[in-house]
């Protein structure tokens, strides 16, 4: 069963175009070290009737942007190689010691076996 890192990011809106940049290195980066699929979703439909909704999850301010991403493995084993192999990548290190244009306070992430994949 594929294995998936999952993230919940709080990006203020006025950090928007910087952190589409990153993520947009980072997503190549990523695939060409193997991983199956990347995507970095920016919520838009987050006032739920029921459950605790994204915005109070994470405590969002009035200009802040909730990005929910998810990168897409072969296995848990895979992740790790290629988790390895793209956290190296010289592409991405210059960026990794600059200030991120997102709360990491308020970051979640985690990785996630399947329990149903069709």
């Amino acid at each position: 069963m594929p294995y998936v890192d999952g993230f919940v990011v709080v990006v203020p809106k006025k950090k928007l175009r910087a952190y589409v940049a990153l993520a947009k290195k980072a997503a190549k980066v990523w695939r060409e070290h193997g991983a199956l699929a990347y995507h970095e979703c920016v919520g838009d439909d987050l006032e739920v009737h029921h459950g605790l909704s994204f915005p109070k999850l994470v405590k969002a301010k009035k200009d802040d942007l909730i990005v929910f991403a998810w990168i897409l493995y072969r296995s848990k084993k895979h992740r790790a190689v290629v988790n390895e192999k793209a956290l190296s990548d010289p592409r991405l290190l210059p960026m990794l010691k600059k200030p991120m244009p997102f709360d990491m306070k308020r970051m979640s992430h985690g990785g996630f076996a399947s329990l149903v994949s069709l």
